[in-house]
């Protein structure tokens, strides 16, 4: 009954996904034509009149890595504190401001501070409101409620690359961008239309004088988490899977924006084909959220053993892409990067934090996606520089050999906490089911 009663919700945060999955997408896209707008002249691939235009590209995206870093540690407290409802309202507002600057701006300046919004936006409000939103009309089975999130956005990250191509290629490039603007508008309304469970659930505690009780249930079950550790972890323990989150996002948010880039620069493929790498890799990404789903839930993994098996193929697939360039491998590399990078290692990573350091979840949660920002932030500011540096396809290529270091480093890293967790937990993640 409670799903049906907040089913209007539960779409509501799906459309946000869903045009979520474009704007993460949007820039990268339809560089070209964006720094086009902007004033650059793209029609000599081989100038530094080019390269500069696509490091604006590059550094726009990177306005939207800024956004999500300065907001997504203090969103879910405003959230617990406004609710859900308003939080949803204020980020759909965004995205139409987003959308509609880079539809009409032709600034590179003002085209960034839309960019900047988007971050804000997902980060910010939709993150922080959405992922409880759904878990909380959904309580039956909470966990699917959240890999539909990851569905919708892997959805449209499949269908708008070639689409993007396709409207390009009849003069109608722009049509792409009206389209996630036309769908912000509709996050608008259902935001304003959906009940909210949360937000009722808070107006019955206030009538009901507060819930001190849950305050105390959330407390208790943190002491037990404490309770099972034989010794406390150390501040390099709690660093590094904290870190994870970094080097998880780095892979995944460099390979997202950078693959169709690759494709045209490094492998020589036709706009098309190489707009396809990219869907081949949201492809991975999905089948994996649905693997993951079922494997963990029926064999009960501890998600340590499942972060390492991650970042082990995750190196595997870079190193394809990297070293092997036949078209044919390139797209199956793509497709298990996809697969092992970006199928819910991020969300795994976390479960991991919760349990190496007990504490408020939100709090953690803060902390953990503050270092994914971070990454968001971190890959297209390098990306600009090498691009102005050194041109499209040297930078391009070096930046999928930065993410294959990264995968390195979580390998190690991984390694590190699978000793550290049998020190603290008495037994071993990799034979243990949780």
């Amino acid at each position: 009954m409670k799903a049906k009663k907040y089913l209007w919700s539960m779409i509501c945060v799906y459309m946000c996904y869903l045009t979520h999955g474009i704007q993460a997408l949007i820039l990268s896209q339809n560089n070209v034509n964006f720094a086009t707008q902007w004033g650059f002249d793209m029609s000599d691939p081989t100038s530094t009149v080019y390269a500069a235009g696509i490091a604006a590209v590059s550094s726009a995206i990177a306005w939207t890595g800024l956004g999500k870093f300065i907001s997504v540690w203090i969103g879910g407290e405003i959230s617990d504190k406004i609710g859900r409802k308003k939080m949803m309202i204020a980020g759909a507002a965004l995205y139409i401001l987003c959308f509609a600057g880079l539809l009409t701006t032709t600034n590179p300046t003002l085209a960034a501070v839309c960019a900047f919004m988007a971050g804000v936006a997902t980060s910010g409000f939709w993150d922080a409101a959405g992922y409880p939103a759904v878990q909380e009309a959904y309580t039956a089975a909470p966990g699917a409620a959240l890999i539909a999130i990851k569905f919708f956005v892997s959805l449209s990250g499949m269908v708008y690359p070639l689409l993007a191509v396709q409207l390009a290629s009849t003069g109608n490039w722009k049509t792409s961008v009206i389209i996630p603007l036309v769908m912000s508008v509709v996050c608008l309304a259902l935001a304003v239309i959906a009940p909210f469970a949360y937000d009722d659930m808070k107006k019955s505690a206030a009538a009901a004088g507060g819930n001190s009780k849950e305050s105390d249930a959330v407390k208790a079950d943190i002491e037990a988490q404490k309770a099972a550790m034989l010794t406390k972890p150390s501040k390099v323990v709690v660093f590094l899977v904290m870190f994870y989150a970094f080097l998880c996002m780095a892979i995944m948010y460099g390979a997202q924006q950078y693959t169709k880039a690759f494709g045209i620069a490094v492998c020589g493929l036709p706009e098309m084909e190489a707009a396809s790498l990219t869907t081949w890799f949201t492809l991975g990404s999905l089948a994996a959220v649905i693997f993951w789903a079922i494997m963990m839930a029926k064999l009960k993994w501890n998600p340590l053993k499942v972060i390492l098996i991650d970042s082990i193929m995750t190196a595997v697939a870079l190193a394809g892409v990297l070293f092997i360039h036949e078209v044919v491998i390139i797209k199956i590399a793509i497709v298990l990067l996809g697969f092992f990078a970006s199928g819910g290692a991020l969300q795994t990573g976390l479960g991991v934090v919760q349990e190496f350091n007990p504490g408020p979840k939100g709090r953690n949660t803060g902390i953990y996606y503050t270092f994914m920002g971070a990454a968001s932030y971190s890959i297209p500011v390098v990306a600009a520089q090498l691009t102005k540096a050194s041109g499209e396809s040297s930078a391009v290529y070096t930046l999928m050999g930065m993410l294959l270091v990264f995968a390195v480093l979580a390998i190690l890293s991984s390694l590190f906490l699978v000793g550290q967790y049998k020190k603290i937990f008495g037994t071993s993640p990799l034979s243990q089911s949780k």
